[in-house]
């Protein structure tokens, strides 16, 4: 019963909040928005790195990669250039804080310098199999490994968990249940793994014992692991019976269950530090001596596979490159990181995670460029609404608190009507402020313009509407005069005898075109995003990029066309 009041009390808190701060939302911003206990929190981590990148500097660094070979054989390698001296001086933590003259100067040195080996360190390293799949870890892994969006990969999952006709044997359900962040595995399935990998393998692919993996703190722990209903079929044996996309995602489950019931994988790991001068190049890498779990589920990545050199053996220096970078923002969310992030600052429950994703990006909170979120502008606005008027409610900290709140009731250590009982006042109180808080968060939001408002020549503000940003004349209400706000991308418009260029606007229901900045005058406008790149084959001014989606898949593939229909160009 304690775990029915937990989920209880969570229905409750949902509803409290989403009932009751929506249709604050509805007289603030538009009708048909929506606020979430976990979808919001979401929201505002997609809108915290969106401002994390735009307020990123770039700063350009350099590095130095040789390329060396062994006297004795020819087996090329790089090294990159580690140290200068006894102390790092100008390094940091991705390279040389160095403009170009400089590193040609050092380059140009280290060019006439002798390379020695000065010290070689192995060690062996063991690769563990990671856990059969849970809920969240499904998503991500299908999300890297498949291109499947969570509510694809969900979808695909029940098609699995429900059962599909196997030939002769009928109806087969062919995964345990797909909503579960457990580890935890049947004994019975333990032993037909070790038995399918000690025929299949043979034994030192084999553990002394079925591995445990322990299920994290505060896990409901109510099913299995997903996982192979029956672990001796293997996904060619199904593969008649299976739809493309059920196939794959069959084969990524069983693959990890498999995998998670072998041995480690075992490397030879190198490290060689070579001198030159007083310059230290280093290189590292490894060899692979037993592939264990990776024979079944291999991890991305490869190493540099390094010669076997000596400690005092001379290397020839073949190549020696600086290489200009740029260190890069960080990374907006992909749908498989921001579920991880989700998991890892415990918000929320596996389970509704693929139908928050889909509820921020159906409310137009959150697009999907290039598999990438990002806020729109609707989205922006409702964050910082909710941050004035409800600090406590999309607070990431908060919301892990409340989660930690809710396993405590599931121990059975308090009543559930006791913590509700905490939470509502203040909530209470929040919602009679929010309004004017919310008025005041959208004010402080305005920008002044450069311009001119043409009815009464005042400058005018970027304001946030329903649509997003839009300008509207400083002398409001005297002067009601409002213009939409387009984004410049920076190329002329095609239309003859217009003098506009091409900007990002919305239409009524939030999706992205792009039109003239002349309009109502010009009325040029395109789905497909512009390209600033001529076409090589008729010299059109500019290309546009097409997205399509295969059928019956969430595969997404990007081309770049003529934006002339007489031209086929495509790349």
């Amino acid at each position: 019963m304690a775990l029915v009041d937990a989920q209880q009390a969570r229905r409750v808190l949902d509803r409290l909040v989403g009932y009751q701060i929506s249709p604050i939302l509805w007289r603030s911003v538009k009708p048909g928005l929506s606020a979430g206990r976990v979808q919001s929190v979401a929201v505002r981590l997609i809108c915290e790195r969106e401002a994390e990148i735009e307020a990123f500097k770039s700063e350009e660094y350099w590095t130095l990669t040789a390329t060396l070979t062994p006297t004795e054989v020819q087996h090329l390698f790089p090294a990159k250039l580690h140290r200068i001296g006894k102390k790092k001086g100008e390094i940091n933590n991705y390279g040389f804080r160095i403009d170009e003259a400089r590193a040609k100067e050092l380059a140009a040195d280290a060019k006439t310098q002798a390379y020695l080996v000065e010290k070689v360190q192995k060690r062996e390293r063991k690769q563990k199999p990671v856990p059969p799949f849970i809920t969240s870890t499904l998503q991500q892994e299908a999300s890297r490994k498949l291109r499947f969006v969570a509510k694809r990969t969900m979808f695909i999952a029940q098609q699995l968990y429900e059962g599909l006709e196997i030939g002769s044997e009928g109806s087969i359900g062919l995964i345990t249940y797909m909503r579960t962040d457990s580890t935890r595995v049947a004994q019975e399935a333990l032993q037909a793994a070790r038995a399918y990998i000690k025929t299949t393998f043979g034994e030192e692919y084999l553990p002394n014992r079925a591995v445990n993996y322990q299920t994290k703190k505060g896990a409901q722990d109510a099913h299995e692991a997903i996982r192979p209903t029956l672990p001796l079929q293997s996904p060619a044996d199904l593969k008649p019976y299976l739809s493309n996309d059920q196939f794959r995602l069959y084969e990524l489950i069983w693959m990890r269950f498999i995998a998670s019931q072998m041995n480690p994988a075992i490397f030879d790991g190198t490290t060689i530090d070579i001198q030159a001068g007083t310059y230290l190049f280093r290189s590292t890498g490894s060899v692979m001596k037993f592939q264990g779990f990776r024979r079944v589920y291999m991890e991305d990545g490869e190493d540099v596979n390094l010669p076997d050199v000596k400690e005092g053996d001379t290397l020839n220096l073949r190549k020696l490159e600086p290489k200009q970078h740029f260190t890069q923002p960080p990374p907006r969310y992909n749908e498989a990181t921001l579920v991880k992030m989700l998991e890892a600052k415990e918000i929320g429950r596996p389970s509704t995670y693929a139908s928050i994703l889909s509820t921020i990006q159906d409310r137009g909170y959150v697009t999907k460029e290039r598999g990438r979120l990002l806020p729109t502008d609707v989205g922006r606005l409702v964050n910082e609404l909710l941050k004035h008027g409800f600090p406590n409610i999309v607070d990431v900290e908060f919301t892990a608190k409340m989660e930690d709140q809710l396993d405590v009731i599931a121990d059975g250590k308090v009543k559930w009507v006791e913590t509700l009982g905490q939470f509502y006042p203040a909530f209470q109180t929040a919602l009679k402020e929010a309004p004017d808080r919310m008025y005041e968060a959208r004010k402080a939001m305005e920008e002044q313009s450069d311009e001119k408002c043409e009815k009464c020549g005042t400058n005018m503000i970027i304001k946030w509407g329903r649509y997003g940003r839009f300008l509207g004349c400083a002398n409001y209400p005297e002067c009601q005069n409002i213009k939409r706000l387009t984004s410049a991308v920076g190329i002329d418009c095609p239309e003859p005898d217009c003098d506009g260029y091409l900007g990002e606007r919305r239409s009524r229901r939030g999706k992205v075109f792009y039109g003239c900045s002349n309009y109502p005058k010009c009325e040029f406008s395109t789905w497909d995003k512009p390209v600033p790149e001529p076409c090589p084959k008729c010299n059109a001014p500019f290309l546009v990029e097409k997205t399509e989606k295969a059928k019956g898949s969430e595969v997404v593939t990007t081309r770049l066309a003529c934006r002339t229909s007489e031209c086929d160009y495509t790349k």
